[in-house]
């Protein structure tokens, strides 16, 4: 079991204040639109909502900007949006943050990706996608390694937020992986399924429990099927450490040459889960650039996993919350 003194988590605290992260991946735009359903379409057995709100969020690697900006962090998100609407908002919402935008490269042969959300009388009707899985092309994919490896010096970490829209193409990942231990920068890694093991010689990477069954063709079943995965991950990555969320079971942390550790959910209250993976791989990153060890952070992390799934919707952590409730906890 883990833990942390006051002193030491005060320590730590301290320390997330202007740690520079750059977020490399697939930058998404979250529409929601709220209504009641009053009546039934006369065109289709379908139900007409009057929408009564709408209003748009960060989402996908966007939202990890978003979190880490809450942590006390200056993040610095780099990807593409397209000439459209859907960019302009996107834009908009990037400037009402404060976060900086130099890294969001417009790219005009692909859309914005957006996930647009209809509810009705609490009820979710339906979503509707907007997006380009295609890779990008190679001169917009040496606009982002560019912008990266000239402000590379200024990083304190780099996260690869991968939902496999086509940001982190192949050519990249091995680009951005090398060029981070080049220069000594911690990497971190939240994955999907599409170049899975291609991030190799990363400081961190964070499958879920689906992902890791997806890829290696088998089922987690009890605590050696957990034990068997993470050593497997660690030794096909060639990882320094695998996180390895597990849902309500918690998480494992693998460290090379080291003995794996467990820690339960902090979940008291699960609402939802959205956006929880997003806050994980935020505050870890953030605690290891603050001087936590691999152990040190994931329980960090894990807390912070676990406060976000208490609210409704996707909800960034905040550094006092997160802090707080740790301390409040140990006390």
């Amino acid at each position: 079991m883990i833990t942390l003194s006051v002193k030491r988590l005060n320590t730590l605290k301290a320390g997330f204040k202007n740690l520079k992260i750059a977020v490399v991946g697939d930058m998404m735009l979250d529409c929601y639109f709220w209504g009641d359903v009053k009546r039934i379409s006369p065109e289709a057995p379908v139900p007409i909502v009057e929408v009564e709100n709408e209003f748009y969020r960060f989402g996908g690697a966007a939202n990890v900007a978003l979190n880490i900006l809450r942590l006390g962090g200056i993040p610095l998100p780099i990807g593409v949006i397209g000439n459209d609407n859907y960019g302009s908002i996107f834009s908009s919402l990037i400037t009402e943050s404060g976060i900086t935008d130099e890294g969001i490269i417009t790219d005009e042969s692909r859309p914005t990706t957006a996930k647009t959300r209809v509810i009705a009388d609490h009820q979710h009707v339906v979503r509707i996608d907007k997006e380009s899985k295609q890779y990008l092309n190679k001169e917009i994919q040496a606009k982002v390694f560019n912008y990266l490896e000239a402000h590379i010096k200024d990083f304190d970490g780099i996260i690869l937020q991968d939902y496999n829209k086509g940001v982190l193409t192949p050519w990249l990942i091995e680009k951005v992986i090398a060029l981070a231990n080049k220069s000594k920068v911690l990497i971190t890694v939240d994955p999907k399924f599409n170049n899975f093991f291609l991030y190799k010689n990363v400081t961190v990477f964070k499958p879920n429990r689906k992902e890791a069954e997806d890829v290696l063709g088998l089922k987690i079943k009890n605590d050696e099927d957990i034990t068997e995965v993470g050593q497997k991950l660690l030794e096909k990555l060639n990882a320094k450490n695998v996180l390895l969320t597990l849902g309500e079971s918690g998480i494992a942390v693998f460290e090379k040459g080291k003995e794996e550790k467990r820690m339960p959910t902090k979940a008291r209250k699960v609402a939802d889960v959205s956006g929880a993976g997003d806050t994980v791989i935020s505050t870890l990153t953030m605690a290891i650039a603050s001087g936590a060890n691999i152990y040190e952070a994931s329980y960090l992390a894990n807390y912070a996993g676990g406060l976000v799934c208490e609210e409704v919707g996707i909800v960034p952590i905040e550094l006092e919350k997160l802090f707080n409730t740790v301390i409040e906890d140990i006390t």
